[in-house]
């Protein structure tokens, strides 16, 4: 089950971007279990790429081998050219371009929110306290829980908190944003406020891979929408054509059970 894009009539086939993260030929296995199996996958810059599925189709593990959080058993995975190393000093820099945001926040408990968006900016990339404080507080305001700056995570609701932890990830001016099913520990009143900074974020030209349940999401921000089971990406295209028209039997048979 090999998966090509269509790209549809809208894009000139002349022209195809160098791709910013290429997967090629990439497996994960957890013991004898196959995880990912043999997936090609080529993420432009500037893309929006929302990737949906059953539970346990390795949307997640996907998306943590980019920054690899996953280490993979084969395949190359590049990012901007650059292959990712298996470990080291070289890891640490391309992971630094690379950020992530998880369902359950991650953020530091003993810390401020304010000191949690500082902290990537002032370690990692060497940014002096009084520009990475600048740079906190305005990515802050724009997630919206400026407000809540000097405040302890555990303080904050977890839609706040999650708003936090997209500014952190931003604090790093990272390439390629992950996010793995950001939405998914929330209660359901604070989910449209994560989705909405997450759409905004889709507007302004950012590299995002997102892992989601959220089918509105994925209608209304993707640019291409990726279709996994058992392991493969089975289909990909765009929404428009995705939802309207999905060509696999398992993709039918996923979205009638979750478009209700």
């Amino acid at each position: 089950m090999h998966s090509t894009i269509d790209q549809g009539s809208s894009s000139s086939p002349s022209f195809q971007p160098p791709a910013l993260v290429r997967m090629q030929g990439v497996n994960k296995f957890f013991g004898d279990h196959h995880v990912l199996t043999d997936v090609d996958l080529d993420i432009a810059a500037g893309e929006v790429l929302v990737v949906i599925g059953p539970s346990g189709s390795g949307k997640s593990t996907l998306c943590r081998t980019i920054n690899r959080l996953e280490p993979i058993s084969s395949g190359t995975i590049t990012l901007d050219g650059v292959e990712l190393p298996q470990e080291g000093k070289q890891l640490a820099k391309l992971r630094a371009e690379v950020g992530m945001v998880f369902q359950s926040f991650n953020l530091f408990s003993h810390m401020t929110i304010l000191q949690n968006v500082m902290l990537g900016p002032t370690r990692v990339l060497g940014v002096g306290k009084k520009d990475a404080e600048a740079l906190a507080r305005k990515l802050l305001d724009r997630v919206g829980v400026g407000s809540q700056a000097a405040k302890m995570p555990a303080q904050l609701s977890g839609g706040q908190q999650q708003r936090a932890a997209i500014a952190r990830a931003l604090a790093m001016k990272p390439k390629v944003l992950l996010f793995d099913e950001p939405t998914s520990a929330l209660d359901p009143e604070m989910v449209n406020e994560v989705l909405e900074v997450m759409k905004e974020l889709a507007t302004t030209g950012m590299t995002m891979v997102v892992v989601t349940h959220e089918m509105a999401f994925a209608r209304s921000a993707a640019n291409r929408v990726i279709f996994m089971d058992s392991g493969r990406i089975v289909e990909q295209n765009s929404p428009e054509e995705f939802f309207a028209r999905p060509r696999s039997e398992r993709a039918r048979d996923f979205l009638s059970k979750v478009l209700h």
